[in-house]
């Protein structure tokens, strides 16, 4: 050893066919090939599982993965967030995002219909980085199969249920509830 390197023996490079076969040969009769084989039988009897099991179990997802969408509620009222800006749906860049919007009852600008096709959804969270009110966010449900190629997901499917208001998962940043007025200056990106 010299200088924290270890010297290798090495044979010369074989440059005919004949030689080649001898260099098989040889480190054949050496057992490398078995002695490689036997290290991974080794720990293959040790721990034979290495897979998870995926409907009853599920590793855990990381806080910024880009899943299906969710529309959020107000903790307060349970009233809905989304205030009709359609700022999701101009920056969209797969155009997959429908809202249909008008004044309601008393005046003030409703959500009629607000659809997302999954089929074309690239999940690329522009919708959710652009909402003034936090009303879109990616959810943690990733299990997007269905028997059709586009699927749409209506409003209704998206929108937080009423019973579920408490255990609804709150963006830590502008916005919050918490500390709303020491988080005024950042944005939703401030990671």
């Amino acid at each position: 050893m010299k200088d924290g390197y270890f010297q290798i023996e090495s044979a010369a490079y074989p440059k005919s066919g004949f030689e080649r076969f001898k260099q098989v040969i040889r480190r054949s009769l050496k057992f490398e090939l078995f002695k490689g084989l036997w290290v991974v039988f080794k720990v293959f009897a040790s721990d034979p599982t290495h897979t998870t099991v995926y409907p009853q179990e599920r590793l855990p997802l990381s806080k910024r993965y880009r899943a299906i969408h969710k529309l959020l509620r107000l903790l307060e009222s349970g009233a809905e967030r989304c205030i009709g800006c359609g700022l999701c749906e101009k920056i969209c860049p797969s155009k997959c995002i429908r809202m249909d919007t008008g004044l309601g009852g008393d005046g003030r600008k409703k959500v009629f219909d607000y659809t997302i096709n999954f089929g074309r959804c690239i999940y690329c969270g522009l919708c959710a980085e652009v909402c003034p009110e936090l009303a879109i966010v990616h959810g943690d449900r990733f299990e997007n199969a269905g028997e059709q190629r586009a699927h749409f997901s209506v409003k209704a499917d998206m929108l937080t249920k009423k019973e579920a208001i408490k255990l609804q998962k709150e963006f830590e940043g502008f916005g919050a509830i918490d500390g709303a007025d020491k988080n005024v200056k950042k944005t939703p990106l401030a990671y």
